[in-house]
């Protein structure tokens, strides 16, 4: 198809708080995750600062998603995944 997509990879961590999630929310979170990032990962999540300064944070409703961005690679690595007066700690 396009070959300028990025592809999405997930942490052990990230695949693990995807199971947790009831399944409503995490078809939720994996519709936006390839809908929106896979396209352009910059422009619907914000750079985080201070010790995740290398991380990029999107927001699906309540529920964060903790992403790194390998621009090397054309990758997405899915950090982690939680509400989000959680997933920070």
């Amino acid at each position: 198809m396009n070959a300028g997509l990025w592809t999405l990879s997930f942490s052990k961590r990230a695949t693990k708080d995807l199971r947790r999630l009831n399944t409503v929310d995490a078809n939720r979170v994996v519709a936006f995750l390839e809908d929106k990032i896979a396209a352009n990962p910059r422009r619907f999540g914000k750079a985080l600062s201070g010790p995740l300064a290398k991380l990029w944070r999107y927001r699906v409703g309540d529920y964060r998603v903790i992403a790194r961005i390998e621009d090397d690679r054309l990758v997405v690595l899915v950090v982690a995944i939680g509400h989000r007066r959680e997933v920070y700690r």
